[in-house]
């Protein structure tokens, strides 16, 4: 049991929720290799770093030999999952679908081990599946449960429609772990619904019903909303090195922590240790800088996060950046806030044409490299340190 414990530890590492917590420990003690899976939906052609959390558990599963299962969700994408919207969402392409998905193969093998990992499609079994097949489906659960999603509820209560296929979802992504016999299924916590329902379809089809593990969502760089590339607050897994090592110093301090526990591949102790030495008086910024060089090796390379450190030090400690700075959050509106305005607000400049005065000059600064885009507008969720001048700073957010 010792062993099974140890392995309890690092499947619990950061994660939000287990269940059912006993039901995993009795099929890590029969010593066999489990069939850990994890979905994702081409939605979008590129991963940032808020996808990886689930990535890094899979990974996590992989070393304590376990077989991780990547599914590409390329029938659900045609549906659009309708998670945290209030409104249907537009559904992909098959064209979208495809594209997306040949990407998220080229990006995923830079966590996971392709000798130990099983790229899988849901179209494989959906496509196959016939009208009478479907119906059978979906005679397994009620309206009455399906409403029991909160988003769902939200929206029938309040008037707003839904459509029917979008009640096919989440009995589709249910579909998927019995079609894959998952041992455990890994999922946002945006996702146990969805994942819930896997666990009684497995019943319905005679097979032991998966583990549920669900894991945070990860914060975007403004600390409030989740990463999304459509907030702008994202760090892409295939940003240039230097970008992505500059974006990772940005994070605040308290964010930081949150970060190594989901992204890093640190052992616990050592984070222990790391926020034991802070509490001491160390500069949290020594840590951080020591966690985005792991990032950026990860996905670029040991040389290229030794670069990017040589460049940070080059344009933010020789170029005298202060430690600490104002901290500054700025209301946005729909298409963003013009720079002018972001400097006015922020107190940096007396006014808007102040401001447009010292970008001309060449005299204003984003993430220390030289701003010369007058149009320029921060979208809401970026954060971003401006200068002016050589002693005015602040660190920026726009919500």
């Amino acid at each position: 049991m010792t062993q099974v414990n140890e392995a309890l530890q690092v499947i619990k590492r950061g994660c939000d929720e287990l269940l059912v917590e006993q039901e995993l420990v009795e099929k890590l003690a029969t010593g066999k290799s489990l069939r850990v899976k994890a979905g994702f939906d081409p939605t979008a052609p590129d991963l940032h770093l808020g996808h990886t959390v689930l990535l890094n558990k899979l990974r996590q599963f992989q070393e304590l030999g376990h077989e991780a299962m990547f599914l590409i969700g390329d029938f659900t994408g045609m549906i659009g999952d309708p998670t945290g919207k209030n409104a249907t969402r537009k559904p992909l392409t098959r064209d979208d679908v495809i594209e997306n998905a040949r990407t998220y193969e080229q990006q995923i093998f830079k966590i996971l081990d392709p000798e130990k990992t099983l790229v899988m499609f849901n179209s494989s079994w959906m496509a196959e599946m016939s009208a009478s097949d479907l119906i059978a489906l979906a005679a397994k659960h009620t309206v009455a449960r399906m409403l029991e999603r909160d988003d769902f509820h939200k929206r029938y209560s309040s008037g707003q429609s839904i459509s029917i296929h979008e009640f096919l979802y989440p009995l589709i992504q249910g579909y998927d772990s019995v079609a894959m016999k998952a041992d455990v299924e890994l999922g946002g916590t945006d996702q146990k619904f969805n994942l819930l329902v896997g666990r009684e379809l497995q019943k319905h089809y005679g097979q032991p019903p998966q583990v549920v593990l669900t894991m945070p969502i990860l914060e975007g760089l403004d600390g409030v909303q989740k990463m999304s590339k459509s907030l702008g607050n994202y760090i892409g897994i295939h940003e240039p090195p230097n970008e992505m090592f500059g974006k990772l110093l940005s994070v605040s301090d308290d964010l930081m922590w949150r970060y190594i526990e989901l992204l890093s591949f640190q052992p616990q102790t050592q984070v222990v240790k790391w926020k034991k030495e802070t509490e001491e008086g160390r500069n949290p910024r020594d840590i951080k800088v020591t966690f985005a060089q792991e990032i950026v090796t990860r996905f670029h390379s040991k040389a290229a996060a030794e670069a990017a450190l040589v460049d940070f030090e080059a344009r933010f400690r020789q170029g005298a950046m202060p430690e600490e700075m104002p901290e500054v959050t700025l209301i946005g509106g729909t298409d963003g806030l013009p720079i002018s305005q972001v400097l006015k607000q922020a107190g940096l400049t007396a006014s808007t044409s102040d401001a447009l005065r010292m970008i001309d000059q060449g005299g204003v600064k984003l993430d220390g490299a030289k701003l010369s885009d007058k149009a320029l507008k921060l979208k809401t969720g970026r954060c971003v340190v401006a200068q002016v001048g050589k002693r005015k700073f602040a660190r920026i957010t726009v919500s």
